[in-house]
C-alpha cells in the first residue's frame, strides 16, 4: 500500500470549498485522468479514469461526511483499491486549507512504476492546484450537498 498526502490553500471561504468538493461529477474538470464520475446516490459514485493509457472503472462509497469538515471514502469494487480523506480547515473568513490523504494499492506495471517514481504524488498535487484555480476563478460553488453520512 502507498500513501499520498497533499494540501492546498484556496482563496474562498470554507463552505465554498467544501460545497464545490461535494460536486463529484465536476471532478473531471480539474482532476487529470478522471474521465467521468457518476453519482449513483448520496453515498456511492462510479468512476472512469484513464491514467498512463490504462483505463480503469471502479465504485466508491462515502463512509464519513461531515459538512465543512471532512469526506472519507473507500473503493467497493472495480480495478482500483483505495481509501481517502479530504478535510477542510478555515484559515480565515476568505481562505481554506484543503488536505487530502489517500492510501492505495498500485496494480499493474504502469501504476507501480508511477508510484515508485513519484508520478502519483505529483498528479495529486496537480489536481489540488487545479482545484484551487477552478474554485478561485469561479469564486462560488456550483452546488453543494450538506448532508451527514455517519461511519459504520
Amino acid at each position: 500500500m502507498s500513501t499520498v498526502r497533499e494540501s492546498v490553500e484556496v482563496r474562498v471561504p470554507l463552505h465554498t470549498a467544501y460545497d464545490q468538493w461535494t460536486q463529484f461529477t465536476e471532478f473531471p474538470r480539474f482532476m487529470e485522468g478522471v474521465d467521468q464520475v457518476t453519482q449513483v446516490d448520496d453515498r456511492h459514485n462510479h468512476w472512469a479514469t484513464s491514467i498512463a493509457g490504462v483505463r480503469r472503472e471502479f465504485d466508491t462509497e462515502i463512509v464519513d461526511q461531515l459538512p465543512d469538515e471532512r469526506i472519507a471514502w473507500r473503493t467497493t469494487s472495480g480495478d482500483v483499491q483505495q481509501q481517502g480523506l479530504v478535510t477542510f480547515e478555515s484559515v480565515d473568513e476568505d481562505h481554506t486549507r484543503v488536505n487530502l490523504a489517500m492510501v492505495f494499492e498500485p496494480t499493474g506495471m504502469a501504476e507501480k512504476a508511477a508510484d515508485m517514481t513519484g508520478t502519483l504524488d505529483r498528479r495529486v498535487k496537480g489536481d489540488l492546484r487545479r482545484f484551487k484555480d477552478f474554485i478561485e476563478q469561479r469564486g462560488e460553488a456550483e452546488g453543494g450537498w450538506r448532508g451527514r453520512i455517519s461511519p459504520g
